[in-house]
């Protein structure tokens, strides 16, 4: 198994948050890890991305959605044939005392070729997600204190 596991305390509420994770047009503004994403994030449906895994180029990835708690998870990922890779996203998402959001990145990686894209794909994949976990955290703020400034 390879697993990333990153977290993150935001000062924004948990449907700021959510929004951010669910507004894919606005990726290209802060996501510098998937770039590009177009789901209806309904159980059993496509995700689509365009994903930067290496710095020079983006390659295309289709998931599937399999849990979507509004608010609080979104767990997609695909199941390669002969359980060669199940690979697993999750954004978790749950509400602070102080009114912000403790966010949690999981990605998870199993089945026997799992080894195999860790050794040739870990170094990229904890950058990226790492990326992808500070610019949710950033976009949140900024949607949530501009949301404020305008009130």
């Amino acid at each position: 198994m390879f697993e990333i596991l990153l977290s993150e305390d935001i000062a924004a509420p948990p449907e700021v948050v959510w929004g951010v994770i669910t507004n894919t047009e606005d990726y290209p503004l802060w996501n510098t890890f998937v770039v590009s994403c177009d789901s209806t994030f309904r159980v059993g449906d496509p995700i689509h991305m365009k994903v930067r895994v290496l710095p020079f180029m983006t390659q295309p990835q289709t998931e599937t959605i399999w849990r979507n708690e509004e608010g609080k998870l979104l767990d997609y990922g695909i199941k390669a044939p002969l359980g060669a890779l199940t690979s697993t996203r999750q954004h978790r998402l749950s509400a602070t005392a102080s009114g912000g959001t403790h966010y949690e990145s999981v990605f998870r990686l199993e089945g026997w070729f799992a080894p195999v894209v860790g050794l040739l794909f870990g170094a990229q994949l904890r950058r990226g997600f790492g990326e992808m976990t500070r610019g949710i955290a950033r976009r949140s703020v900024h949607v949530h204190e501009a949301s404020n400034a305008a009130s």
